[in-house]
């Protein structure tokens, strides 16, 4: 990891809810932003964020998520997410993330992601794949 990280750096983006990102077992009359792809648009931004401090052979894994989703966002308004991170603890780095459509706040909350160096994971996920067609 390089060095620059630390408590209170953060960005910021804008995305647009298309019908993708939208629930559909509430009917066309309902299609807002689904909860698991704003989650998903956060880990998108944090690790964006993170890729800036990473060295070549590293990237980052989320660990968890603690995000209340308290607003509907209608198809086609945008969003602005803001992630912060809060705090540097050896290779895990936890967010202070949130998100507003152009009406209200709808959503905040926290993200961890840990840096890994990816040929590290791929040989561990190589052997536990290994392991499961050895059962």
């Amino acid at each position: 990891m390089k060095t620059g990280l630390t408590s209170g750096v953060g960005a910021s983006s804008t995305i647009t809810v298309d019908r993708a990102r939208t629930i559909d077992f509430l009917g066309e009359q309902l299609r807002v932003y689904a909860t698991p792809e704003l989650v998903r648009d956060f880990e998108i931004a944090c690790r964006t964020l993170l890729g800036r401090f990473c060295e070549a052979n590293e990237d980052s894994v989320g660990t968890a998520v603690n995000l209340t989703h308290s607003g509907a966002t209608l198809l086609g308004m945008s969003v602005q997410m803001d992630v912060k991170v809060m705090r540097v603890d050896g290779r895990t780095v936890t967010f202070a993330i949130s998100a507003r459509d152009g009406v209200e706040e709808i959503a905040a909350g926290e993200h961890s992601r840990v840096i890994v160096d990816v040929n590290r994971l791929r040989a561990k996920v190589a052997a536990k794949a290994e392991k499961l067609r050895a059962m």
